[in-house]
C-alpha cells in the first residue's frame, strides 16, 4: 500500500543525499535477546538490508545513530557497507551534526528514520523525517512520513523505495535487475 505524497514533500525528498536510521525499533523490532552467556541477539529484515544497499548504490549515503552500544550493530553495518555508525549516542543531534559536517551537507539534505522520543531532536532538524508505523505517538505526530510497515518488519525498505521513487531512480533499478536475466 503506497501513500500519496504532496508535491512539496516529494520535492524535498528529491534533494536527499543522506539517509540516517536509528537501529533498535527501526532496523529491528525493538526486541533484544540475551543468551545465557550474555551475548546479545537482534533480528534484521533482509529486505530492509537490500533496500539500504539499493539506496547506497544509487548514490545516497547511509548512516546509523543509536543510543545503545552493540557489537551486533557493528556486524550488520559492516555487512551492509555502512561506514558512518554512531553508537552510544544519548545526544543523537550531536551525531547528526557531526555526520553533516563530515559529509559537507546541510540538514535539508538528510532524511532520518526514528521511533522514540530520543529521536525527536534529529527528526525536527532533518530535511525529511520518517517514523516506523509502531513508533511512539509523539514521533508519529511530528514526522513528514509514517511508514505503513513496522520497525524491523519492512519499514526501512518502504522508506528506501519511497526515496528512490521520488528521485526517479526506482524504475531504472528494477529494469537493471530484469536485464540481468
Amino acid at each position: 500500500m503506497e501513500k500519496t505524497l504532496s508535491k512539496e514533500l516529494t520535492g524535498r525528498i528529491r534533494g536527499i543525499k543522506l539517509l540516517i536510521f536509528d537501529v533498535d525499533g527501526v532496523l529491528t523490532d525493538g526486541k533484544i535477546v540475551y543468551t545465557d552467556g550474555g551475548a546479545e541477539i537482534k533480528a534484521f529484515d533482509v529486505r530492509d538490508g537490500h533496500g539500504i544497499k539499493l539506496v547506497m548504490r544509487s548514490g545516497i549515503d547511509v548512516a546509523l545513530i543509536t543510543a545503545r552500544q552493540s557489537s551486533v550493530v557493528d556486524h550488520r553495518a559492516k555487512d551492509l557497507g555502512i561506514d558512518l555508525v554512531y553508537q552510544g549516542m544519548k545526544d543523537k543531534l550531536a551525531a547528526f551534526e557531526d555526520i553533516l559536517d563530515k559529509k559537507s551537507l546541510r540538514p535539508e539534505d538528510a532524511a532520518y528514520v526514528g521511533d522514540d522520543i530520543i529521536d525527536l531532536p534529529v527528526l525536527k532538524r532533518a530535511g525529511f523525517s520518517c517514523a516506523v508505523s509502531d513508533a511512539v505517538d509523539e514521533v508519529r505526530g511530528m514526522v513528514d512520513y509514517v511508514a505503513v510497515k513496522r520497525g524491523g518488519r519492512g519499514a526501512a525498505r518502504e522508506i528506501c523505495e519511497l526515496i528512490l521513487k521520488a528521485q526517479g531512480k526506482w524504475d531504472g533499478i528494477v529494469k537493471g535487475y530484469l536485464q540481468r536475466w
